[in-house]
């Protein structure tokens, strides 16, 4: 694989600026419960880097730091697609619970984000997407961790989360492993049609919205 001229900030920088949005963003905050879950797996990507984990480290790197500027730019700038939208706007919602913030967050960074994220890492280090698979593969594990680790702090009580629970439905209604593939498929989609910006446009946009809508979906209010 090709490697870039181009810089390529640290992971530990990103981790700086997810930390100091932690400190900032009130507990309740719907953006704060997806900031806090995402640094903690970030940080662990961050301890698999250095420890040798990515054969290709300069590609695993590039892919984890475009992958969370989609986020920063959301969370630091305010620029927001159409799949952030929902959460900004119910962030503060008292009927929405944490699990839903959380959720909602992950649809909208790896449905939406982590697509756009391998096209602009293919751009960055020229290389292909098929080049970058191993990567994805290996960030798609550690975001499996990510919800593994909001079930375990996130998940009400058994005795709250009963199969009339509306919770138990919505969790029902969302798969990460399903997210990635699709993910997966639209990278590969959006580089395929680079050549055709207006198509590659409209197939984004789409893409947008359609995540945006589940998400939507995954937060509505469950209590008033």
């Amino acid at each position: 694989m090709a490697q870039s001229a181009q810089f390529t900030t640290p992971v530990d920088t990103v981790v700086s600026r997810m930390r100091a949005l932690d400190a900032r963003l009130p507990e309740r905050d719907g953006l704060a419960v997806f900031n806090r879950v995402y640094l903690t797996v970030t940080e662990e990507f961050d301890r698999h880097l250095d420890a040798g984990a990515f054969p290709d480290r300069l590609a695993a790197m590039t892919l984890d730091v475009r992958f969370a500027h989609r986020y920063l730019a959301v969370a630091e700038e305010g620029r927001a697609p159409a799949c952030w939208r929902p959460l900004l706007r119910f962030r503060r919602h008292p009927g929405v619970r944490p699990l839903q913030f959380a959720l909602a967050g992950i649809n909208a960074h790896i449905g939406h984000d982590l697509a756009l994220a391998v096209v602009d890492t293919c751009r960055t280090l020229a290389c292909e997407p098929a080049d970058l698979e191993d990567e994805f593969d290996r960030v798609g594990d550690l975001l499996v961790s990510l919800e593994e680790h909001i079930r375990e702090e996130l998940m009400p009580g058994p005795d709250l989360l009963q199969i009339a629970d509306p919770l138990t439905h919505l969790l029902g209604s969302w798969s990460l492993e399903r997210a990635r593939e699709a993910t997966w498929a639209a990278a590969r989609t959006l580089w395929a049609l680079r050549g055709l910006p207006d198509l590659a446009e409209e197939f984004g946009e789409r893409l947008d919205a359609a995540v945006g809508l589940a998400g939507r979906m995954l937060l509505t209010p469950l209590s008033d």
